[in-house]
Parts: structure tokens; C-alpha cells; sequence
């Protein structure tokens, strides 16, 4: 599918926008600021191309890799950033809830468990169907996920009641230490979707164009009723998993080397300048526009007081329980100045 000129820039601009987030919020984690971080690096075409394929009014159910679907979604920087920092402009207060926020965004927080968000999407899905919502569900996971009961447990249900779902895996080689060749013995992930009864292909996860045309048939096709899709996206995580991973343990530098110059910025980039839309100083002048901007917004949220440690107690039950406010009069006692 080809994109049309302004779509292929917005697509640009919020790939650079999340690779620049990313790159500040390791620099954080390594300064002591934040506890953890999992950069996308390599991955943007994936996350941003398949949001912007998708309604605003559809849903993404997202790991804990998609900054670009965030980003691409419109969720503010500052938000983001509070959330690694612990601010009081974290809307979620520090919980792994549903709502990233309010509804504005429909993007769920990703979820540490590996696979435990893809049944929970799959009901949502459904229940939306009954309702008679004209909503499509987007479903990310990484290969590694493949693995996990969870997984196949929702793709069965989605296959059997047509669950209008697309089920996007960031096949990124690695399951943070475990190759592809030790995940699985099928000649890909796509294939598995033919023994739930949905189709399946595979794509060039470092070209937008394929993403989003891959990601836009499978979502008019959940729409009209038809069932899901499983679009394999073939691309590789040119960053650690997390920074609390050592890569050089299980994998050579030179094969991170080697893809990155298949980097799906590059291509993006070369792409808009084949059609001379694009050169390299614009590509400079919005590379600094971004990092100031990116900037702005992490030195916004640091001047956000800290989440309160009474905050972990609220947005859990809708009535605290007997057990539970014992704690937080002890933990009030404990916090007073």
C-alpha cells in the first residue's frame, strides 16, 4: 500500500519522536534517575505505522516495547516521562491498571507478564462486539510470547467467535536472551495462525509502508466481521532488551552492527527523500526541534513532586478493606515529616 506524502511524514516524525524518548529515558535509567527501562529502538516502524492504520476510536493493546504506539496515539511526553519517574503526573499513580490516563488515547499499559494482556484483548474485542461497537483491537506481543499458554489460549477464543482483533508479533529475533531458532520449530510465526482458523502473513517490520498496508487490510477485515489476522512483522531490537540485560552475553555485536543498517529510520528517511519531499537538513532541523522538545517535557516532569507512597493504595478497590487501612495508617505514620 502506498502512503500518501503528509501520512508517510506524520508516520517520520513520531518514529524519530519515540527513538529520541527512548534514548533519553536510558540515559535517565543509567544517571540513577529511573529504576528500568526497555527501549524500542529498531521496532518504531512497527508500533507507529500500525497506529496510524488503526481508527482513533479502535483500541492497542500494547507490551511494555510500543513506545510508538504512545507517542503516535498523542499521550504527552510529560505523562510518559512522570510514569518513569515516579511524578505525581503519573495518571496511572505507579499501578499496572487498564487505562492509560482516560479514554482519550485507547492504549492499555503494557503488561510485565509476557502474553497475560492477549486473552484480556481478545474479551475486550468481544464484549465491544456485542455492544455493537464498530472497534478493532490491536494486539502486540513479541516472539517470545509465542511460548506462553496465555497467547494460545486467546487466539483460539479469537478464532473460533471471530474476535475483531489483528495480532501484530514484533518478531525482533530474541525472547530477551532466546533466539527464534530456540522458540519455535515452524518455518515461521505466521503459520501458527492456521491451526486457530485466522490468517496469517508475514512482513518487513523496518518498512512502514508494508506495516501499514499489512496492518490496514487485517483491520477492515476484523471490522467486516471476518475474524482476526496474525501479521508476523520480521524486524530486530537493535537496543539490550532492558537495561538490566547484558547483550553481549548471548548475541555478537556485529550482527547489531550489521542490522543496523536496516534501521526502519533510515528507510523511512530514504524513502521521503526518493520522493523528494525530504533532505538531510530538514531531517537535522527536525531532529533538534524533537530533542528540544523532548527535553522540555522529561525537564517538565521532574519538576513534578513524587508520586506519594500513600498513592498505592488508591484506584485498587472501590472500598478499602479492614487489613488494608491498618497498612496505610502505619505507612502514614511511617511517611509523616
Amino acid at each position: 500500500m502506498t502512503l500518501d506524502d503528509a501520512l508517510l511524514l506524520r508516520i517520520y516524525r513520531d518514529m524519530m519522536l519515540a527513538r529520541l524518548f527512548d534514548q533519553t529515558m536510558v540515559r535517565l535509567q543509567r544517571a540513577g534517575k529511573i529504576a528500568a527501562y526497555t527501549s524500542s529502538e529498531g521496532q518504531e516502524a512497527i508500533s507507529v505505522a500500525a497506529a496510524h492504520a488503526a481508527r482513533p476510536s479502535d483500541w492497542i493493546f500494547p507490551t511494555y516495547r510500543e513506545t510508538g504506539a504512545f507517542v503516535a496515539r498523542g499521550v504527552p511526553l510529560e505523562v510518559l516521562a512522570a510514569r518513569q519517574l515516579a511524578r505525581a503526573g503519573d495518571p496511572l499513580k505507579g499501578h499496572e491498571v487498564l487505562l492509560f490516563g482516560d479514554r482519550r488515547y485507547r492504549v492499555v499499559t503494557g503488561p510485565g507478564p509476557v502474553g497475560a494482556h492477549v486473552p484480556v484483548a481478545v474479551g475486550f474485542g468481544l464484549a465491544a462486539k456485542r455492544k455493537g461497537e464498530d472497534t478493532v483491537v490491536l494486539v502486540f506481543f513479541g516472539d517470545g510470547a509465542t511460548s506462553k499458554g496465555d497467547l494460545h489460549e486467546g487466539f483460539n477464543f479469537a478464532g473460533v467467535f471471530k474476535a475483531p482483533a489483528v495480532f501484530i508479533c514484533q518478531n525482533n529475533q530474541y525472547a530477551i536472551s532466546v533466539p527464534v531458532s530456540s522458540q519455535t520449530a515452524s518455518e515461521n510465526i505466521a503459520v501458527k495462525a492456521e491451526a486457530y482458523g485466522m490468517a496469517g502473513r508475514v512482513v518487513d517490520g523496518n518498512d512502514v509502508s508494508a506495516v501499514y498496508g499489512a496492518v490496514s487490510e487485517a483491520i477492515q477485515k476484523a471490522r467486516l466481521g471476518e475474524g482476526p489476522t496474525l501479521v508476523e512483522a520480521f524486524t530486530y531490537r537493535l537496543a539490550a532488551h532492558s537495561t538490566a540485560d547484558d547483550q553481549t552475553k548471548y548475541r555478537p555485536m556485529t550482527e547489531v552492527e550489521r542490522w543496523r543498517k536496516n534501521d526502519p529510520l533510515i528507510k523511512c528517511r530514504n524513502l521521503l527523500i526518493r520522493r523528494n519531499i525530504w533532505d538531510s537538513e530538514k531531517d537535522q532541523t527536525l531532529r533538534q526541534e524533537l530533542a528540544h522538545l523532548v527535553y522540555e517535557k522529561i525537564e517538565a516532569a521532574e519538576k513534578m513532586p513524587p508520586l506519594h507512597p500513600l498513592t498505592i493504595f488508591e484506584d485498587v478497590y472501590s472500598a478499602n478493606m479492614w487489613h488494608l487501612d491498618e497498612e496505610k495508617k502505619e505507612l502514614e505514620r511511617l511517611t509523616k515529616p
